[in-house]
């Protein structure tokens, strides 16, 4: 006769009910008196087949309801507390199947002893196992290491992670650089770690402007919970900060407020600006794409590229006889070959492309010339040694680049060229090893579902052939149903912090069970559901306070010093 597994146990929290259905991937537990189960549990319950073979069922607690039993009508609980009516307290947790082993996929049977999975047995049940790169993605409500297949996120047998939540509530950045750090500070990607190269975005305020410093709000606790991920609570060891200059700055000062140190400006010069094609980034937003100006675009980066071909060795470039230093200068100087001096005389064929109306190189013009007042600090040939503040990605293992002072078609053209400039640098390399991270957050600004630009395009590169280069992208947003597609679908690792009610409805969201789309709308900061592909369920994880400044008052401030030392003693 078949049993249903071993008798009940010392650990034994319950029992699999009868009353309720009970199949291979979702079954009801009847909880024991004197203990108790929570959302998120995982626990282990035994079958034995008639073969003689024993199966073990794994599974996490979804939803956990109580009752009285023996009563008919709700105002029977009154009754109930009063002692007339005589009922028993009962608790049930409605389980979701995460793994069998063996593969033999048939119910628990009424009356099994259910168990609390623990050390290696819950390793067993999240399919961890028999994982060879594991990273610490965060702990579990109770403490114990949640872990990250790291073959799903470096390309190996997938690539990406995929962020959503509230802003300023579900923490997608801290989580995306705990992530970052968690790789490269693991020990999972070995050697490697040393040369792989991280790309970070600052969005918003000078948030992640002090990766470098150590918090000094990190208490005992917090580091303590660093070392059950086996981290060290360390600032990131090596990195570059790179902020726009100054507006108005000749010496291209870069504009920072509290970080002042440890800050290099960067800017692109006239020369790289033409070369290298740069125009069509300052015409990339949804209202760009919709115009048909976009014609004369790549006309005339053809014929910038053209004039750059040749000696720029200064930084600046020749435009019919005139040497352009300035953005202001290239302006005009594209000007006056779209709208000639002579009423009577035509534009220059090459530079406006195929026969077009006058109106549409108006628009053009306007739209060009109204970027000059947000974008003349960053496009220049006007200052010393200008090539030398090129933008260099491998200076350092994280390179931060300030966008958040920036107006809002600077921010595009800065992301946009230097996205394409890591992408056509990895593959130029041919070399998907080491890995190239980039961390962008507000995805629904730089690759909408619903229009079309050179970022989006690159971004969906990156999506779709970036794991076969080693550029991994790390994409957050406040809405995924805003962001394209095929960008978050490449994702294999999704991650869910605290949503709108409503945007938790949408389709996009569908890894998420029903329970799980509701706690989502009420999950507190520093909480997350990660989705990867070894677990049919997501996981609720907590990860630890960033041991790295998130702010200026986060700084650490310098030892104090003994009676008698130099106060300034060390400074530089």
């Amino acid at each position: 006769m078949e049993t249903s597994g071993a008798t009940a146990r010392s650990d034994t929290v319950g029992l699999v009910i009868g009353t309720e259905d009970a199949t291979p991937l979702e079954f009801w537990v009847a909880v024991a008196q004197g203990h108790h189960l929570q959302l998120d549990d995982v626990i282990a319950v035994d079958r034995i087949l008639p073969t003689g073979e024993q199966i073990t069922l794994y599974g996490m607690v979804e939803q956990v309801r109580a009752r009285h039993e023996g009563a008919r009508f709700d105002s029977d609980v009154f009754l109930i507390a009063d002692g007339i009516l005589p009922a028993e307290v009962a608790e049930a947790a409605q389980v979701q199947l995460t793994r069998v082993v063996p593969e033999t996929f048939v119910p628990p049977l009424p009356g099994a002893p259910v168990r609390l999975a623990t050390d290696a047995e819950r390793d067993a049940a999240l399919d961890m196992d028999d994982v060879e790169r594991a990273m610490p993605a965060g702990l579990s409500r109770d403490g114990q290491p949640v872990r990250l297949d790291v073959d799903f996120l470096d390309g190996t047998k997938g690539a990406h992670v995929n962020i959503s939540g509230i802003s300023g509530v579900a923490t997608k950045t801290s989580y995306a650089t705990f992530l970052v750090y968690s790789l490269l500070h693991s020990g999972v990607l070995g050697a490697e770690a040393t040369n792989t190269k991280t790309l970070v975005f600052n969005v918003k305020g000078e948030d992640l402007l002090f990766l470098d410093m150590p918090n000094r709000r990190i208490d005992a606790d917090q580091i303590a919970r660093y070392g059950l991920l086996g981290l060290p609570a360390e600032p990131f060891r090596s990195v570059s900060i790179l902020a726009p200059p100054r507006p108005g700055s000749d010496a291209a000062t870069p504009a920072t407020g509290a970080r002042t140190t440890g800050v290099r400006p960067y800017f692109w010069t006239i020369a790289t600006f033409c070369r290298d094609g740069l125009l069509p980034f300052l015409f990339a937003d949804a209202e760009d794409e919709r115009q048909q100006y976009t014609i004369i675009v790549s006309a005339v980066t053809a014929q910038l590229r053209a004039c750059a071909a040749a000696d720029t060795t200064d930084g600046a470039v020749s435009i019919a006889g005139t040497r352009v230093r300035t953005f202001r200068q290239l302006v005009d100087a594209i000007t006056d070959q779209l709208i000639p001096e002579d009423p009577d005389a035509s534009p220059d064929p090459r530079w406006t492309g195929r026969a077009i109306g006058g109106g549409t190189i108006g628009a053009f013009v306007r739209r060009l010339d109204a970027s000059v007042r947000h974008l003349e600090h960053l496009i220049r040939a006007d200052v010393a040694d200008s090539e030398q503040h090129a933008l260099d990605l491998d200076r350092a293992q994280l390179t931060v680049v300030d966008i958040h002072q920036l107006h809002d078609r600077a921010k595009r053209f800065v992301v946009g060229v230097v996205l394409r400039q890591a992408f056509d640098d990895k593959e130029r390399s041919g070399l998907a090893r080491p890995l190239q991270l980039i961390v962008l957050d507000e995805l629904n600004k730089y690759a909408p579902r619903d229009s079309s630009s050179p970022i989006k395009e690159i971004l969906l590169d990156v999506a779709e052939r970036g794991r076969s280069l080693g550029i991994i992208l790390i994409g957050a947003q406040q809405t995924a149903s805003e962001v394209e597609r095929r960008v978050v679908a490449n994702s294999a690792i999704r991650v869910v912090g605290r949503l709108d009610p409503a945007e938790a409805g949408r389709e996009q969201y569908g890894f998420l069970p029903p329970v799980q789309r509701r706690r989502a709308t009420i999950l507190k900061p520093g909480s997350m559901y990660l989705a990867q592909p070894r677990l049919p369920v997501p996981l609720l994880v907590e990860f630890p306070f960033p041991a790295w400044a998130t702010r200026p008052a986060e700084v650490a401030a310098p030892a104090s010093t003994a009676d008698g030392d130099d106060p300034f003693a060390g400074l530089d």
